[in-house]
């Protein structure tokens, strides 16, 4: 009787904890696949296509990082894309766009500067 209670009151808050903290750890990445296809959905709809899921992820990834660097604006951005990626500055835009609306929807109000407010 004695061992049941102490299984109980030692074994079962540990394993209950256990799984919590892996639910925890298996949510983010299925979160970061949900953020990763709706990227690239968005980049579909926008008419850019892509054959490597993955390096088009990582590639979108790194827009906002490129923002927060010392000169780091739209225009730059949108011509290392261009340069990096063998994209006309056009599509390189589209696709700085869509990886700022989706990694990093806080930079785009920044981004467009003065605009008439209606």
């Amino acid at each position: 009787m004695l061992f049941a209670t102490r299984l109980r009151l030692t074994v079962l808050p540990v394993l209950g904890v256990s799984i919590g903290l892996m639910a925890l750890a298996l949510s983010a990445p299925i979160r970061a696949d949900m953020v990763s296809n709706a990227f690239l959905s968005a980049l579909t709809n926008a008419g850019i296509a892509y054959t490597q899921p993955t390096g088009t992820t990582a590639m979108g990834q790194s827009v906002c990082p490129m923002l927060f660097e010392p000169g780091g604006s739209f225009d730059q951005v949108t011509s290392k894309m261009a340069e990096g990626n063998g994209m006309s500055y056009e599509m390189a835009g589209r696709f700085t766009i869509v990886a700022i609306a989706t990694y990093c929807p806080a930079l785009i109000a920044p981004l467009l500067g003065n605009r008439p407010h209606s």
